[in-house]
């Protein structure tokens, strides 16, 4: 079994019955630990604690705690001052409530503590309680004091331990007032559908396989630095697809969780400038309109002009020939000629 070290000692107050048990930490944390570093030459960064009014470095065994007033005064306070808090969580788990474990928010949870039995003869209390909790399918609500402070707790079964989840009190959680949105959405069926659809096929993902892919890839940077090798090359963004509406996003969402192969992309196409374009095409028009008829006026002047001029010239020979019709009346008639219809004139001698 792997050792754990205690963080606090203390006892779990149920009812009369009282068990000693030990809190450890049940989790930890694999963050790359950066140092802050003197950027010329490398040199570790340290920070000194001083004494503002005799201006020296002080030890941490020099260091204690106070309380500041208003005013700015300092009140000393010292570890035996806080081991005769007028409260009974002082070193005891006190359980207050038991309640069904869905009814926790789970924004008030904080840190996580395992609690060990702290000695032998704490063995069958320790059990008993861990039973009850099963067997009642609820969680113990308690409060305790730790780190300065008196904290709210939840006690839950992990596996054959006792967990105890650090909650914040109700009033440090804030209402979401103003965080959703303002306006009135109505969604349809087949995008709830989806929405579910893609739900059930991300719910196939378990918790096991994923993994904080930043921290390998600082670590990649940091064995490349100290093997001299070329630094890894970061890969290139993917180019985001635009789509057109929020069902196709989420078709092509269950498509790629399910590893089906996508359409074609779709992309939005260009918008034609039809605003631009149709008013040249109107004047065009216009003009070619204005055209056709600058071109067919002179054309039907010109064409007026000589139908005149062929009714003169007709009218003048309607009037010759009348005329020598009646010169020669008293004579033979003359002929007409079969083009103009007009009686043709005597050539003179």
């Amino acid at each position: 079994m792997l050792h754990m070290r205690s963080i606090w000692n203390g006892v779990i107050s149920f009812g009369l019955v009282r068990i000693p048990i030990k809190l450890v930490n049940a989790t930890e944390s694999h963050a790359v630990p950066f140092r802050e570093i003197h950027t010329e030459d490398g040199g570790r960064i340290r920070h000194r604690k001083f004494c503002e009014l005799e201006d020296r470095e002080v030890t941490a065994q020099e260091i204690s705690r106070g309380y500041e007033e208003a005013d700015g005064t300092i009140i000393p306070i010292t570890d035996e001052d806080l081991a005769h808090l007028p409260i009974p969580t002082a070193r005891t788990i006190e359980i207050v409530t038991f309640v069904p474990e869905d009814s926790i928010d789970p924004l008030q949870m904080s840190a996580a503590y395992y609690l060990a039995a702290g000695r032998a003869p704490a063995a069958r209390p320790y059990t008993l309680l861990r039973e009850a909790l099963k067997r009642g399918n609820r969680v113990a609500i308690a409060k305790f004091a730790l780190r300065g402070r008196e904290r709210l707790g939840m006690l839950r079964v992990v596996g054959e331990a006792i967990a105890l989840h650090g909650l914040l009190w109700p009033d440090e959680v804030r209402a979401p007032e103003g965080i959703a949105p303002d306006a009135d959405v109505t969604l349809h069926d087949k995008e709830l559908n989806l929405a579910d659809d893609l739900v059930d096929a991300l719910s196939e993902v378990g918790l096991e396989d994923l993994r904080d892919e930043y921290r390998e890839a600082v670590e990649q940077v940091v064995a490349a630095k100290i093997s001299g090798e070329a630094l890894p090359e970061a890969p290139e963004p993917e180019r985001g697809v635009e789509v057109l509406d929020l069902t196709t996003a989420l078709e092509r969402s269950v498509r790629a969780v399910r590893g089906e192969p996508d359409e074609a992309e779709v992309k939005r196409l260009p918008q034609r400038r039809t605003s631009r374009s149709s008013p040249k095409e109107t004047g065009g028009r216009k003009s070619t309109s204005k055209a056709e008829k600058k071109t067919a006026s002179p054309a039907r002047k010109s064409t007026s002009k000589t139908s005149q001029a062929e009714k003169k010239k007709t009218a003048a020979k309607s009037t010759a020939g009348s005329t020598a019709g009646k010169t020669s009346s008293k004579k033979a008639p003359s002929k007409k000629t079969p083009e103009t219809g007009t009686p043709s004139r005597k050539r003179s001698a």
